[in-house]
């Protein structure tokens, strides 16, 4: 369910996706509140589960995992929750979403290298037992589109 935001709670919301160190009394004169009033939506935002949480913004070349690849899944039907466990500890996979349409998961993966993405697919995706079929796309580019991370 939507939670109620206004205009300066999207700000604040704004100014934390592009820089999440950037300190309290930066957000209040950015946004134009007071610090307090700062505190007090930021504490109400994370209360209401709108911001979940801070994380670095990495660069996966100079991190050791420069490939990466979109990872198309289908799964035997009714096993959502069995192949979700699975994901848990597979740290390869950078983001995982159930999708509508011809496949069943869409897996953002984050390797070092092709053999390690063909170690991945072949080695430990395929030999759950949930899984149907995969394919395998690779990312040529991710272009920043104005905020971190992103």
């Amino acid at each position: 369910m939507a939670v109620p935001l206004d205009d300066v709670d999207r700000r604040i919301i704004d100014l934390l996706r592009a820089d999440g160190r950037m300190s309290i009394r930066a957000v209040a004169e950015r946004a134009h509140i007071s610090r307090a009033n700062a505190y007090a939506r930021l504490d109400r935002l994370r209360a209401d589960g709108v911001i979940r949480g801070f994380t670095a913004v990495i660069d996966h070349e100079k991190y050791g995992k420069g490939l990466s690849a979109y990872v198309s899944v289908r799964i035997q039907q009714h096993s959502w929750e069995r192949f979700r466990a699975y994901l848990r500890d597979i740290p390869e996979v950078d983001h995982a979403a159930l999708v509508s349409g011809d496949v069943d998961l869409l897996l953002l993966v984050r390797v070092a290298d092709p053999a390690a993405l063909r170690t991945f697919v072949l080695e430990r995706l395929q030999r759950i037992p949930e899984v149907r079929s995969t394919q395998t796309m690779f990312i040529l580019d991710e272009p920043a589109l104005g905020q971190a991370g992103r």
